[in-house]
C-alpha cells in the first residue's frame, strides 16, 4: 500500500521498491515506475498501484482419476507482475488517493484466473491416469502438463515456479491404500522371516550332516585303530610264543643234552662198575646206603637177620 500524505489541495505519494506506481492525469500519463515519490492533486489524479515482487499463490482443489476416484491435488505457484502496463489495463489496481489502498481487490482476481487455469489443465491429466498411476507419478504429470500449457502474459503476469506438493486420495480410499500396502509390506517381511528361517534350518541341516560326517570318518578310523591294535596284539602275541617257543625249545634242548650228559656219566659210572668184583659192589652199596639212612642210635641184630647175611658172605 502506497504511503499518502494529506495536505489542503494537495497530496503526497511515496512508493515502494517493489511497488509499480503509475499516476494518469487528465488520460496522460504523468508517473510511472517502482520507487516514486511525487506531489499529486487527488481531484484530477488516477493512480494505479501494481505490486512486482514474487508472490505465491496456493492451491487445493479435488480432481477425479480415469477410475472415478476422487483425488486432492495441493500445489502452489509462484507468479511476478512483469507488465504493469498491461496488468493495469486488464485489471483494476487502481488506489483511493487519500487512504492508498485498492479501490478493488486485483489480487484475488489474479487468484481465481491462476486457479481455474491451472485446474483446468491437472484436471485434464489426471483424468487420464488411474488411481494408483496418479499416486506414483502424477505429482511429476501434473507439474509438467501445469508448466507447459499455464500463461498469464494476457494479464502482464510471468509464472516463476511451480511446485506439485501431493496428490491424495480421499481419507477412506487413502486408508485401504494403506492397508493394502502394509499387508504386502508384512508379506514382504514374513517371507523374509521365513527364507531367513529355511536358511538357518539349511544351515543347521548342513551343520549336522558335517557332523555325523565327522562321526563316521571318527568311527571309521576308530575302527582302523581297533583293527591296527588288533594287528599289533596279534603281531605281539606271536613273537612273544615264537620268542617262548624258541626259549623252551633251548631250555628242552638244555635239558635233554644234560640229561644225555647224566646218562652218558652214570653210563660210564656202571661200566666202571662193571670192572669191580661183586663183593666190592655189594661194600659199596652197603656204604652208600649206610651214608643214605636216618642216624641209628641203637641196633639190634637177630639170629634171622645174621644168618641170611653170613651165607651169602660164605658163597
Amino acid at each position: 500500500m502506497a504511503d499518502i500524505s494529506t495536505y489542503p489541495g494537495l497530496r503526497h505519494l511515496r512508493g515502494a521498491p517493489t511497488v509499480h506506481i503509475r499516476h494518469v492525469d487528465k488520460g496522460k500519463l504523468i508517473h510511472e515506475g517502482t520507487g516514486l515519490s511525487f506531489w499529486f492533486r487527488p481531484r484530477t489524479a488516477v493512480l494505479s498501484e501494481v505490486p512486482v515482487d514474487d508472490r505465491e499463490l496456493p492451491m487445493l482443489f479435488h480432481a477425479r482419476t480415469h477410475d472415478y476416484q476422487d483425488v486432492t491435488v495441493q500445489l502452489t505457484i509462484t507468479y511476478r507482475c512483469t507488465d504493469p502496463e498491461t496488468a493495469t489495463a486488464r485489471i483494476d489496481f487502481s488506489i483511493d488517493p487519500d487512504t492508498g489502498t485498492w479501490r478493488q481487490d486485483p489480487l484475488s482476481q489474479i487468484a481465481n484466473t491462476l486457479t481455474e487455469s491451472t485446474q483446468q489443465h491437472a484436471l485434464k491429466i489426471l483424468g487420464t491416469l488411474n488411481l494408483d498411476t496418479a499416486i506414483r507419478t502424477g505429482v511429476e504429470r501434473v507439474k509438467q502438463a501445469v508448466t507447459e500449457n499455464l500463461t498469464a502474459t494476457h494479464i502482464g503476469l510471468e509464472i516463476i515456479d511451480i511446485r506439485v506438493v501431493a496428490i491424495r486420495p480421499d481419507a477412506d480410499m487413502e486408508k485401504a491404500l494403506q492397508t493394502t500396502v502394509r499387508e504386502k509390506v508384512q508379506q514382504e517381511a514374513d517371507k523374509a522371516t521365513y527364507e531367513r528361517r529355511a536358511m538357518a534350518v539349511e544351515r543347521e541341516r548342513s551343520i549336522s550332516e558335517n557332523e555325523l560326517q565327522n562321526q563316521i570318518e571318527l568311527a571309521k578310523r576308530e575302527e582302523l585303530l581297533v583293527v591296527q591294535r588288533g594287528a599289533n596284539a596279534l603281531k605281539k602275541a606271536e613273537d612273544h610264543a615264537r620268542a617262548s617257543r624258541v626259549a623252551d625249545e633251548a631250555k628242552a634242548d638244555g635239558i635233554r643234552k644234560l640229561a644225555e650228559a647224566e646218562a652218558a656219566g652214570e653210563k660210564a659210572r656202571l661200566d666202571a662198575y662193571k670192572e669191580i668184583p661183586q663183593e666190592t659192589l655189594y661194600a659199596l652199596a652197603a656204604k652208600e646206603l649206610a651214608g643214605n639212612l636216618p642216624e641209628i642210635g641203637s641196633l639190634t641184630l637177630t639170629p634171622d637177620l645174621i644168618q641170611p647175611l653170613l651165607q651169602r658172605l660164605a658163597r
